[in-house]
């Protein structure tokens, strides 16, 4: 028969008791685990839930006044990342409005252009993109050039069968050459599976990372090192073990939300294993907590650790190569992507859902998350000396 005074005797089970009573107890524990992943997934989903950029506000300045450049208005206008906004008299009108912020793409379409069309000649309409925020910039740019792509081709074909010639392929004869394209991820260009996904793994991150170098801090900020440490019969090991275990249980709930919210929310589709994914997500909460307790070991100071641990988590998105190419990095920043177990996260999270990779790529990153877990490790001796020695207690 269990014996339910000797279960609360074991070690283990002493440090884990003696934590879940402090969390429950403190409301920074509960803010930490609970209350601000909630508000920061609800944010992050929130501001990227529409997926696609819409609606951006352009100028048109119609010179012209025909048929065929209202016909380019009206398409400009259905495209769905455009909206017209303003019709100018002038460009000078429309730069004035671009640097006011009030428009982020003008066209100017001059006088005489579908005289010129008619006449065979090649007029030149200009299409200006304020480039400064390169996501808008880069979604018009591309939006209006296949519109006034498409618009070309179309009056190439009008000229071409006018000519009356018989036998051919008109639209080989007015592309000659065509691109076959296909995108094997993220076809949509939805932002949602880039930035979205990137973000919010890196609040998970955050909270992970932050939390477990707030739970162990406070021991030495409080001094209570010794108590803790004799809770679990002076182990370290058994110490770190039990004081983590209910924290890797809240971090576990954060990681299966963030994926719910992928999947469910946000329509990420899993192409590859969903136990990996969780798999991972474990890993990385083990990779984290092993850094904790190295910054601890190392700067004896929770104000100190909570200030580096900050910078060594949000510094991740940067270098993880979401945003930038890890490839085309410098050396330097290339070597400097490794130290984050967010790298090789992220690289799993991606490969496992958009990407679909074979099982066996997931080997190499996880085995470098190993080896965070294993510093951690290593850490612990020191930081057992640190919670012992009275001349680090009441640092904040």
């Amino acid at each position: 028969m269990i014996n339910l005074h000797d279960i609360k005797q074991n070690p283990l089970i002493r440090v884990v008791l003696r934590e879940v009573e402090r969390i429950s107890s403190s409301w920074m524990f509960v803010f930490v685990a609970i209350v601000a992943p909630a508000v920061a997934y609800t944010l992050i989903y929130a501001l990227f839930s529409q997926g696609v950029v819409r609606n951006l506000p352009v100028a048109v300045c119609d010179c012209d006044q025909s048929a065929l450049s209202r016909q380019v208005i009206r398409l400009i206008d259905a495209t769905a990342a455009a909206n017209v906004v303003y019709r100018c008299t002038s460009d000078a009108e429309a730069i004035k409005l671009m640097k006011r912020g009030k428009i982020d793409a003008f066209l100017s379409i001059p006088a005489n252009t579908e005289r010129d069309v008619i006449r065979g000649s090649a007029p030149h309409i200009g299409l200006f993109v304020n480039n400064t925020n390169i996501v808008k910039g880069g979604v018009l740019q591309s939006a209006l050039g296949k519109t006034l792509a498409t618009v070309s081709a179309g009056i190439k074909l009008q000229v071409y069968a006018k000519t009356g010639k018989t036998g051919t392929d008109p639209m080989g004869a007015v592309l000659p050459v065509r691109l076959s394209s296909h995108v094997l991820y993220n076809p949509f260009g939805n932002y949602s599976y880039f930035l979205a996904v990137g973000l919010l793994s890196l609040m998970v991150v955050v909270f992970t990372f932050l939390g477990s170098v707030y739970a162990v801090g406070i021991e030495l900020k409080e001094g209570t090192g010794p108590e803790w440490l004799g809770s679990a019969n002076n182990s370290i090991l058994v110490a770190l073990a039990g004081k983590f275990l209910p924290w890797f249980f809240l971090f576990l709930i954060n990681v299966l939300a963030v994926n719910y919210i992928f999947v469910e929310f946000m329509g990420l589709p899993i192409k590859g294993n969903v136990w990996v994914l969780i798999l991972v997500g474990t890993v990385m909460i083990w990779a984290y907590q092993g850094m904790s307790v190295v910054f601890l070991a190392l700067t004896a100071n929770l104000r100190l650790s909570l200030s580096l641990g900050s910078a060594y988590t949000l510094m991740a998105l940067t270098f993880s190569g979401l945003t930038f190419p890890l490839l085309a990095m410098p050396p330097v920043a290339k070597v400097f992507a490794h130290i984050f177990p967010f790298t090789y996260w992220l690289k799993l999270v991606l490969s496992q859902s958009l990407r679909g990779e074979a099982l066996v790529n997931t080997v190499g990153p996880i085995a470098v998350m190993l080896v965070f877990i294993a510093l951690g490790i290593a850490m612990m001796p020191k930081l057992k000396r640190i919670l012992l020695d009275e001349k680090y207690w009441g640092k904040v």
